[in-house]
Formats: C-alpha cells, sequence, structure tokens
C-alpha cells in the first residue's frame, strides 16, 4: 500500500513480480522510437502560491510575495504566443493555496471569484478567446474539479513524481503519494487526456521508481486516459542541492518506463533539463512543450532550447520531428483529425465544451490547429 493510499481509498497495487522484472531492464532492452514530437506552448504561471513546500522546487513564492497574474497579462501572454504560431496556452500554479495566502484569495475575492479554480476556468476562456488550447498543470483536484476544468481544457496533468515517501516532500504541507493516486484517478473519471510522470533523484530508489511507473500503467490500463508519462529529472537549484541523476541513470529509468507504458502512451523527456541526445535511444518519443516566447517558470536557470535545436536533436537521432497539439491525436474524435480506433472517436467523450468548439472552428485558428496535426511536420516556422 502506498503512502497515503488509506487517506483517499486509493485501491493501486502493483505486483512485485512486475516490479522484479521492470528492474531487470536495460536500454539494450527496448527499441528507439520512429519519430519524435514536441508541441509549440505559451507558458503561463497563474499563481505561484502553493500549499506544498517542497525542497527542489523553486516555483513557489512564500506568502506575500506570491504573484497573480490579471486577466489583462493572461490576454497578453496569450496573444504573443498566438502570434508566434503556438498552439498550446500552458497554465501552471501551486497546489491550491490556502489561507495563508491571503493577499491572493483577497485579489480573487476582489475580481469576483470564489477560488484559484474559479479563476483558473476564466484564464483558460481568454486563452481560448485567443486561439489556443489550454493545458493545466494546477496541482490536485477532485473529480467534481476536473469536470469542470475540462469544458475549457484539452488536456490536462499533474506529476506523480513518486510512490515513495520521500524527505524532498518535507514540513507539515507535505504531499502524499496517496493523493496524487486519487488525482491521477479523478482525471481518468472525469475523461480527461492526461500527462504525467516521475521525478527523478529526489530520494527514491530504483524500486520505488519501478512501482511509481507500474502504478501509472494501472490507472491508465483502467481509463485509458494517460497521454504522456514525463521522465524528468531533478536539478540543481536556489533551494536545493540535490545532484542530478546521471545519463546512466536516465537511460535506464527511461527504458524502464517504454517498457512498462502500453505502446500508446508517450515517453516524454524535457530538452532544457535532461541529456535527451543520450535518452532517443531507449525509447524517449516526446519533448514536451517548449515555447519560443516565454521562459520555463518551473525552471528559471534552464532556458528552452530554440526550436530549430530541437530539430538538430531529432537529426542526431535519426528520426523525424513532428509538432504536435497538446492533446493527443488519439483523443481527437474523428471529425476532428481522431483516427477510427481513437478512445471514444465516435461520441467525442474526451473532447469536450469550448475545447470541442475551439478545435473544430473555422477560420485562420483552425488552420494553426490543423498544420500542427496535418501539414506542420517538420517544418518549424510559424
Amino acid at each position: 500500500m502506498f503512502p497515503g493510499a488509506t487517506e483517499y481509498d486509493v485501491d493501486v497495487s502493483v505486483d512485485d513480480e512486475a516490479v522484479d522484472r521492470l528492474l531487470q531492464v536495460t536500454p539494450e532492452d527496448v527499441e528507439a522510437a520512429p519519430e519524435l514530437t514536441f508541441a509549440r506552448n505559451v507558458f503561463l504561471p497563474l499563481t505561484t502560491a502553493c500549499r506544498y513546500t517542497c525542497t527542489y522546487c523553486t516555483y513557489y513564492d512564500v506568502p506575500g510575495e506570491a504573484s497573480l497574474m490579471s486577466p489583462e497579462e493572461i490576454r497578453e501572454q496569450c496573444r504573443l504566443g498566438a502570434d508566434a504560431g503556438c498552439t498550446e496556452a500552458l497554465f501552471t500554479f501551486g497546489d491550491k493555496p490556502d489561507d495563508r495566502y491571503t493577499a491572493v484569495h483577497d485579489r480573487l475575492d476582489e475580481w469576483g471569484y470564489d477560488d484559484i479554480v474559479d479563476y483558473h476556468a476564466r484564464a483558460c476562456e481568454i486563452a481560448l478567446e485567443e486561439g489556443l488550447l489550454p493545458h493545466s498543470n494546477p496541482g490536485d483536484l477532485t473529480r467534481e474539479e476536473f469536470e469542470r476544468l475540462r469544458e475549457v481544457n484539452v488536456s490536462m496533468g499533474v506529476m506523480l513524481e513518486t510512490t515513495a515517501d520521500v524527505a524532498a516532500h518535507s514540513g507539515a504541507r507535505r504531499k502524499s503519494p496517496g493523493q496524487r493516486l486519487d488525482t491521477i484517478r479523478a482525471a481518468g473519471e472525469a475523461r480527461v487526456p492526461f500527462t504525467t510522470g516521475i521525478l527523478v533523484g529526489i530520494g527514491e530508489d530504483w524500486r520505488d521508481r519501478a512501482e511509481s511507473l507500474l502504478a501509472i500503467r494501472e490507472l491508465h490500463e483502467r481509463y485509458d486516459h494517460v497521454q504522456e508519462v514525463i521522465v524528468q529529472p531533478v536539478v540543481p537549484n536556489e533551494r536545493s542541492d540535490y545532484d542530478g541523476p546521471s545519463t546512466g541513470t536516465m537511460r535506464r529509468v527511461v527504458a524502464m518506463a517504454r517498457a512498462a507504458l502500453p505502446e500508446e502512451v508517450s515517453v516524454q523527456a524535457p530538452p532544457n533539463l535532461a541529456p535527451v541526445r543520450d535518452l532517443l535511444d531507449c525509447g524517449v518519443d516526446d519533448l514536451g512543450g517548449v515555447s519560443p516566447v516565454t521562459d520555463d517558470y518551473i525552471n528559471p536557470d534552464y532556458a528552452w532550447p530554440a526550436l530549430r535545436e530541437l530539430e538538430a536533436i531529432a537529426e542526431d537521432g535519426g528520426v523525424p520531428l513532428s509538432e504536435r497539439l497538446p492533446v493527443y491525436e488519439r483523443y481527437l474524435p474523428r471529425d476532428l483529425g481522431g483516427s477510427a480506433d481513437a478512445p471514444g472517436a465516435a461520441d467525442g467523450a474526451w473532447i469536450a465544451g469550448r475545447t470541442r468548439e475551439a478545435v473544430a472552428a473555422d477560420g485562420s485558428t483552425d488552420s494553426r490547429f490543423r498544420a500542427a496535426l496535418e501539414t506542420g511536420k517538420n517544418d518549424l516556422d510559424p
């Protein structure tokens, strides 16, 4: 039983024999992916307030210093991204701010919003109005909150990080594996195309890594909602002195991820944090969201590579590079460009509300989204 699983009534378990088998996997046991993908995004740090105090995180600010983007700032950034040919508005913010962030709550109340989730929904509407598809990483949510936000998000995500109880999640305000697994389950119940992943080097051991990957697989096999799994190394920063994992460690973990996950689930490594050139033959097939116009606000010391650098990475690996949307093609119904065997293709169950209208719309927005799906392959110009 994973830490916190009982509290959240999470019925996820992994077989010890499956763990042992996965621990035997090496890079030689997997094949390189036939192509490499990425999404072009604009990064919007909605608020830097967070109820957690993870020791490796530089994203959150202490009470009194946390920022909150205004509607005007959101719209300005979205227009900047749309003008640069982006298709994705990546909204990231700290897990539900609590009462210690009174300034954030007071500002939301002043603007007429009940809480950060309520405001987040409006932020996504602004992105849609400006011709971008929202993908959000809002921390732990309930099924009801996912059902509300799926109307204005084509996909969402949260990092599992690890199923282990590690010191990196220290203090009274600590996240638990059970809570994160519950969030991934809630996304599946709400039928939200989902991104999750593991963080390598925060005090977990090899067995923890195998168990984390198998726990993600079990939830995906139950709900068919995980579109990609990120294998992300921890990086040293001003708040932590963690040594990043070696290239050899990353190669083995990526190979384990590729072996553990179903073929349809992509394995992603962030190109500004991981040695992706050395990981392509281990099964990495996606580079995640990369922005031509904004910083990586979660890892500000690690700049995004230029889009042309992504092409060079793909060329070094001998694979084609393709641009994708923030929602994977298999979750699109047939009439919106999805494949005939896509899950829910017949009824469009994965894309709903304002997001379905945006993807289906005619005009310049549609042409940009369609280009990423159909004609944007190997053409990185906006």
